[in-house]
């Protein structure tokens, strides 16, 4: 059996209305609502960012590679100063085995 189309009552249409606009309103708000739950990382502390223990350990290994270059560079312009010449000759005698 076939239906007849449903006509509105006149009293109806600003309830209709009313509804629409209260549909309209909550897409709005749903559209423009904001976020509650930060999901952002926190703010690292600087002290975390510089480490400073790293820089004193990494500044005294740099303070013992320059001591050690210092020491290698007397050495070389010492050999350079007397002309590199090895004592070859041995002033002693050799011991015998028996």
């Amino acid at each position: 059996m076939r239906r007849a189309p449903r006509l509105t009552p006149p009293g109806s249409q600003s309830q209709q209305h009313s509804r629409e606009k209260a549909y309209q309103d909550h897409r709005r708000k749903v559209r423009d609502a904001q976020p509650l739950v930060d999901t952002c990382a926190p703010l690292t502390p600087s002290h975390l960012h510089l480490k400073l223990k790293k820089l004193k350990l990494e500044e005294e290994r740099l303070s013992v590679i320059d001591r050690d270059n210092r020491l290698l560079l007397e050495r070389v312009s010492c050999i350079m100063r007397t002309r590199g010449q090895a004592d070859s000759r041995s002033n002693c005698t050799p011991k015998s085995r028996n």
